[in-house]
């Protein structure tokens, strides 16, 4: 019943039933870049710098190999555009990932222990929330790249970059899932899991933590949104993808300096397909958001 109805609301909202097209087309194109894409950006043997800054298909000088027209490397920025969303698409669900395990982990602990323990954990949170995901990338970036050198950083980017964006942004899981514990742990079933002698681990991971999955799904929607948001950010400044590894927003970044030129759509493609992937994320978000706050949503 409660799967009928969550359909039927769906399937009446005709801007949820968009944004979540224009996502899955986004994600199939994105990860079957190398079975849609007419060209591997990966495969130097294959890119012609004769080739680079052709304009799209339907202006003058353009090339008919490459519809999107090609980057400054020559590379053809569809077939780049779709292996560079794949990437920003990873790391983006690798980084919400990372910090639902850190955040749920944290809150469920300070939300059922409480007391020193829930106070030293949330000043944790305190002080994590105080350096910004730059600041913690500048660190452990420039930390990286001083251990290891910049062409082992180039290989371990997209890994290093989950890591970074989901250890800076976990106190927002921690804080929800605290603030949902501390109102489930004083409710009757948990009192009689108590009683029955369950012990603490248990009750917290098979009792508590399913009835606060509904605020973790909202919020991850949101996350997701936020990280590939960061991830473009973080290589728009130098401090994320490497031009040799493409992700959204290092095409950004590697045509910025060319819009001035003439060659604006080694930018705007990329920026556009961005800008439509976290649109259609954050839209079937605040979708579920509303279905699942039942003072928000409305028939």
């Amino acid at each position: 019943m409660q799967q009928s109805y969550f359909l039927h609301s769906f399937l009446r909202d005709p801007l949820a039933v968009g944004s979540l097209f224009i996502l899955l087309l986004l994600v199939i194109a994105s990860f079957g870049a190398p079975l849609i894409a007419p060209h591997n950006p990966y495969d130097t043997t294959t890119i012609d710098i004769l080739d680079s800054e052709l304009p799209p298909i339907w202006l003058e000088k353009s090339d008919s190999r490459f519809l999107l027209g090609t980057d400054s490397q020559g590379r053809d920025m569809l077939s780049t555009m779709l292996y560079g969303m794949r990437v920003s698409i990873i790391i983006g669900l690798g980084a919400v990932f990372l910090q639902a395990v850190m955040g749920i982990l944290i809150g469920l602990v300070a939300g059922y222990k409480g007391k020193r323990l829930d106070a030293f954990l949330m000043r944790l949170a305190d002080v994590q929330l105080s350096f910004s995901t730059y600041m913690v990338a500048i660190f452990f970036g420039a930390l990286f790249q001083a251990a290891f050198g910049m062409g082992m950083y180039e290989e371990f980017a997209i890994p290093l970059l989950i890591f970074i964006i989901g250890f800076a942004e976990w106190p927002q899981y921690a804080r929800t899932v605290r603030a949902s514990v501390m109102a489930e742990k004083k409710k009757e079933y948990v009192e009689a899991a108590r009683v029955i002698g369950l012990r603490p681990g248990r009750i917290m991971w098979r009792h508590i933590l399913p009835n606060t999955l509904t605020s973790v799904l909202v919020i991850s929607t949101v996350q997701v949104a936020n990280a590939i948001m960061s991830e473009a950010a973080l290589s728009f400044i130098g401090l994320g993808m490497p031009v040799t590894r493409p992700s959204l927003g290092s095409l950004i970044k590697a045509g910025f300096d060319y819009i001035f030129s003439g060659s604006w759509w080694i930018t705007l493609f990329p920026g556009l397909a961005l800008v439509l992937l976290i649109l259609s994320v954050n839209l079937l978000g605040d979708w579920l958001r509303d279905f699942l706050n039942p003072k928000l949503y409305k028939e």
